[in-house]
């Protein structure tokens, strides 16, 4: 296991990867640690020889944030986080919250709602025929089945 995973073009440079095998986009902020499903899906797909990078809460509104680290040879991982974006950013009395505890400072706004949607969207307007693997609560069957009566 080398250090961080690579987040940007550099940071494959210097690991001597000019194309990763996967990149993994999150709506988490990238922590290494065995609580974030992003680090340990990462760090197995590491242990058998796959190279790894990942693209940390990316812009949402500029298709070019999710090209940072390239096409990967294999496909793309995307999760919303730890936390389903909904909960994150609603109570259950549908108040706004005031703080996103996944992301550096509590700052909101830096994942969208329906982030694993969201982020597949803007992958695909990028690279049209990557496959994209989904993952996280987000991606459940009660996630992609379930009606939601806040939009209708």
């Amino acid at each position: 296991m080398s250090g961080f995973l690579p987040t940007t073009k550099e940071e494959m440079k210097s690991l001597g990867i000019d194309r990763l095998d996967f990149v993994y986009v999150t709506g988490d902020a990238y922590v290494d640690h065995p609580s974030f499903g992003t680090a340990i899906i990462s760090r197995i797909l590491e242990a058998h020889g796959y190279t790894v990078g990942i693209i940390a809460q990316p812009d949402w509104k500029d298709d070019s944030s999710i090209a940072i680290l390239g096409e990967p040879k294999l496909a793309f991982l995307v999760s919303a986080g730890n936390m389903d974006s909904m909960v994150n950013h609603y109570s259950v009395s549908k108040k706004r919250r005031d703080k996103d505890s996944y992301t550096p400072g509590g700052v909101m706004g830096k994942r969208p709602d329906y982030a694993t949607i969201v982020y597949s969207n803007l992958i695909r307007h990028t690279y049209k025929k990557t496959p994209i693997l989904i993952g996280c609560i987000e991606a459940s069957l009660r996630r992609l089945a379930h009606y939601d009566y806040w939009s209708d």
